[in-house]
């Protein structure tokens, strides 16, 4: 057992929806490793349960696994907006959402996010989910940044990126360049308070002051 699996065992457990997701996600989608694990699962739902966010925003849907713990811990009257560059995944995307209970809050975007999220953003968002193209976390939390009201959160995903952001020769590939770039990036802004969390992959949490 490891110390992931003993810190899953000692949380809550994923909702069985979410556990047939999983498991249907590493049955038929490639590189199902994407997906949220349901330990990090439990932990945004439970964070947004703590921030109280009213409008969502999620840059990479994958197999929606993420995007519904998001809407299970969305208060009621708020929505979450989801970004996804597959438009072959729209139709198992939208029987997914289509099961959920908070179906009408979901609404899912398909093609590029830096063309998208301008087209969305009339208000502001509470919470920013990066968890996609790592090559360029950097122009995503610049595009978002400012879209994000004071005192709301950014979090990303993939901080870690499997321990190579712990490389220091200069051969990276182009993923951990661009991981380790936004996470400079972050840690050099004034303008918001972070902290990197080392779950599974890494997650970071970051207040836009």
């Amino acid at each position: 057992m490891t110390i992931e699996d003993y810190a899953t065992a000692h949380s809550d457990a994923q909702p069985a929806s979410l556990a047939e997701l999983y498991r249907r996600t590493y049955l038929t989608r490639l590189y199902p490793h994407m997906c949220c694990e349901p330990l990090q699962g439990r932990l945004l739902k439970m964070l947004t349960s703590l921030i109280a966010p009213r409008r969502i925003l999620e840059l990479g849907t994958f197999s929606g696994y993420s995007t519904l713990c998001f809407a299970e811990g969305m208060p009621e009257g708020a929505e979450i907006h989801t970004v996804e560059i597959d438009d072959e995944a729209e139709p198992h995307l939208l029987e997914a959402f289509d099961a959920s209970p908070r179906r009408a809050d979901i609404h899912l975007h398909i093609g590029d996010a830096l063309q998208i999220v301008p087209q969305i953003s009339a208000e502001p968002w509470d919470m920013v989910f990066i968890d996609a193209n790592k090559r360029i976390y950097c122009e995503y939390y610049e595009m978002i940044k400012p879209l994000v009201r004071p005192g709301g959160y950014i979090l990303a995903d993939n901080t870690l990126w499997g321990g190579k952001v712990l490389d220091t020769t200069a051969n990276h590939d182009a993923q951990t360049a661009g991981i380790d770039r936004f996470n400079k990036l972050v840690a050099a802004d004034p303008e918001v308070e972070k902290v990197m969390i080392p779950l599974r992959d890494g997650l970071t949490l970051i207040k836009k002051l």
